[in-house]
């Protein structure tokens, strides 16, 4: 089946997402939808601290196993207290490749493929614990939304969903339903994340007032998966949408920072501005023919590089900015500053008053003695398995490894389904704002006034 045939065959199968579906691949109607803040439905209940009860034992399915999802399995079949039971794609090649590596480590999941319902027989079928979502982006809300009505936990790729009225639906689905709903932000697990994340909660920076963050990746040639694989359908996003398409990566770990939807502070506005969009169009002319599919697109619509302000509701400022075009070198900024000193990263550095020397970056050999004694507890304990274990140096496995310590042991999850709405919800703002030049937008609060009650995460021993 064609790559574009099958993917079309998916969307269709969503009742939910039939509007988008009939429309792809054209998305700026998709992409700008809005939604205003709802009253919590009869029956629902808050999650901000939700802690589901303890399974003994976790079984897990995945749907989308190509690209982030191959790795997903390789690393949940490895991960002691799961049971992988249900594997899904289109692509028999990546699904046998997946059910592979997890009869390695001693699973036997039921594999599914070719079918674009296939994902929803699996979860009728198998009934796991939790479902692992990794698909194109315009599959995450409603494919998440099937899992919790199905009795699962849901943990979705980023972004967690594309509009604000799918956020809402993530969120009101969970309150209902009594299951999590969390964004896979693995950056969050990074060492230097939690290195500085150890640090702010133990005072070395003073107040926070301010933050920079972004996701400044050039992925053109990505380009070159045409048929299937990450480029043959997010090229479609860069050409029709202009904003913060993949806000999450640097925003995650700096809103963890602030406390942001977690008792000390909350979303406000942003405003958000994009560069003219040259790149995609440079590099399909150089890469593909004069007749390619991917030189029929107008990638002047969207822009190379979007920077968008946020003010919080205590009037902390934040810096978020996107890039997956430009021949620059990556760089997630990861920068949080308070009134005592600064902490950011690409190159880790830092500048803290009373450790090192006034108006200089302490970096190299001076950073690493300044921040030995405050490498995070988690770390220390499953740092090095991580790094064994691979996957963006280890943050992958420690964010899969935290989720089954966290089901199994009836805790909460480190980050909740509020914070991976009002993360993701940079996208069609950023996108709302880039129409009306600029104009400022309110975040909406998925938390509906109770973020007010939520516990900071703490620094996880």
């Amino acid at each position: 089946m064609a790559e574009h045939t099958a993917r079309r065959g998916f969307l269709k199968t969503l009742g939910s997402f039939a509007a988008a579906a009939a429309a792809w691949p054209s998305l700026p109607a998709l992409a700008g939808a809005q939604s205003s803040s709802p009253t919590r439905r009869a029956g629902a209940q808050y999650r901000g601290d939700f802690a589901a009860p303890k399974l003994d034992k976790v079984r897990v399915a995945l749907i989308g196993v190509g690209a982030r999802g191959s790795g997903h399995t390789t690393q949940l079949s490895a991960i002691e207290g799961t049971e992988v039971v249900g594997i899904s794609d289109l692509y028999e090649d990546w699904a046998r490749r997946a059910e592979n590596r997890a009869k390695e480590k001693g699973h036997t999941p039921k594999v599914y493929f070719g079918d674009p319902n296939g994902w929803r027989t699996m979860l009728s079928e198998t009934k796991p614990d939790a479902v692992f979502i990794a698909t194109p982006w315009e599959l995450h809300a409603p494919m998440g939304i099937a899992a919790m009505r199905a009795g699962a936990h849901a943990f979705i790729e980023i972004p967690i969903a594309v509009t604000l009225q799918e956020m809402w639906d993530l969120v009101d689905t969970s309150e209902q339903t009594g299951r999590h709903c969390m964004l896979m932000e693995n950056v969050c697990y990074g060492r230097e994340e939690l290195l500085y994340l150890n640090m702010v909660r133990r005072g070395l920076l003073g107040e926070l007032l301010h933050a920079e963050a972004a996701y400044i990746h050039d992925l053109r040639a990505q380009m070159k998966e045409v048929e299937r694989g990450t480029g043959s359908w997010r090229t479609y996003h860069y050409a029709q949408r202009n904003g913060n398409l993949y806000p999450c990566h640097g925003l995650g770990p700096v809103a963890q920072y602030m406390s942001l939807a977690r008792g000390e502070d909350q979303f406000g506005r942003l405003s958000s501005f994009s560069s003219p969009g040259r790149g995609r169009t440079l590099y399909g002319k150089e890469h593909f023919a004069p007749d390619h599919k991917w030189n029929k697109l107008d990638f002047s619509r969207g822009g190379d590089m979007n920077t968008s302000i946020i003010k919080t509701v205590q009037g902390r400022t934040i810096m978020v900015q996107w890039d997956e075009t430009s021949p620059r070198p990556y760089t997630r900024h990861n920068l949080i500053q308070g009134t005592r000193g600064t902490l950011t990263g690409f190159p880790n550095r830092l500048s803290i008053e009373g450790l090192n020397r006034a108006h200089q970056w302490a970096q190299g050999e001076e950073f690493a003695k300044i921040t030995a004694e405050y490498e995070h507890p988690l770390w220390k304990r499953a740092g090095e398995l991580a790094k064994t274990m691979g996957g963006h140096g280890g943050m992958d496995f420690l964010m899969l490894y935290r989720i089954i310590e966290c089901l199994r042991g009836g805790q909460p999850l480190d980050q909740n389904v509020y914070e991976g709405c009002a993360w993701s919800a940079v996208g069609p703002l950023s996108e709302k704002s880039v129409r009306e030049n600029g104009a400022a937008q309110d975040f909406p609060d998925f938390t509906r006034g109770d973020w007010k009650t939520t516990k900071s995460l703490s620094v996880v021993q």
